[in-house]
């Protein structure tokens, strides 16, 4: 990872195309208390310089699920690297050459290594959905299958929905990451998301870190709605 020190529970997603709107997103929730997700929308966009600009100081989350041959994805690893994340995402269902090939690419950086982390089962899947495309579920199984997959690739974590929080810790152990979306405040819409959690629920589960995105920048004070995230969890 890029840097020694813990970064916040919560990483905001920032899912915006422009880098005006993103920073503005940002302004509007002052410096503390979390750390920022940039996503494939906003990398296509704006490019490493944007990334770049927009973070700042903040601690990084590179969110571009990245899955191709395992040549195609360690040169993605390398270039991802120089915007300096802590963490960087591959679609863990690649398979466990490509995700060695990226490990061995995220190791390359040295002090500035990205934390790999294995997406298994989008948060916006049901086991409807996996039937429909001829993975095998229900997602649950299928994201224990994955997440195992991703440890003994050398990954750092994976991203998980907030339903199994419990049993990815169980099989995958105390020191690999989770880091989990489909969080959606009591208060908040459940929006697109299909398997949600409060965040007080996931993190009591185990959750290392969250992703909350429109519950906070569409809200309609996002500073008032992160601080009360921030006090459910106890953070």
């Amino acid at each position: 990872m890029s840097s020694a020190a813990q970064p916040p529970r919560i990483f905001v997603a920032v899912d915006r195309p422009s880098r005006a709107e993103a920073e503005l997103d940002l302004a509007r929730l002052g410096t503390h208390g979390y750390a920022v997700k940039l996503g494939l929308e906003f990398f296509v966009a704006q490019g490493p310089d944007g990334v770049r600009q927009v973070a700042g100081a903040r601690p990084l989350f590179l969110d571009l699920k990245l899955h191709d041959i395992p040549n195609t994805v360690a040169g993605g690893v390398r270039s991802a690297s120089a915007c300096a994340p802590l963490f960087l995402t591959i679609h863990a269902s690649g398979g466990p050459g490509m995700m060695r090939a990226a490990a061995k690419a995220a190791a390359e950086a040295g002090a500035k290594r990205p934390a790999l982390l294995g997406i298994t089962v989008l948060t916006s899947l049901d086991d409807a959905d996996l039937d429909a495309i001829g993975q095998r579920g229900p997602t649950a199984d299928q994201a224990e299958r994955l997440a195992v997959l991703a440890r003994e690739a050398g990954l750092d974590g994976v991203v998980c929905s907030p339903h199994e929080i419990a049993r990815l810790r169980k099989a995958c152990g105390p020191g690999f990451k989770l880091v989990v979306p489909g969080i959606r405040p009591a208060w908040a819409d459940a929006g697109d998301q299909k398997r949600i959690m409060t965040p007080a629920e996931a993190v009591a589960l185990g959750a290392d870190h969250l992703v909350i995105g429109r519950p906070i920048t569409q809200a309609e004070d996002p500073k008032t709605a992160l601080a009360r995230i921030l006090a459910e969890i106890g953070a």
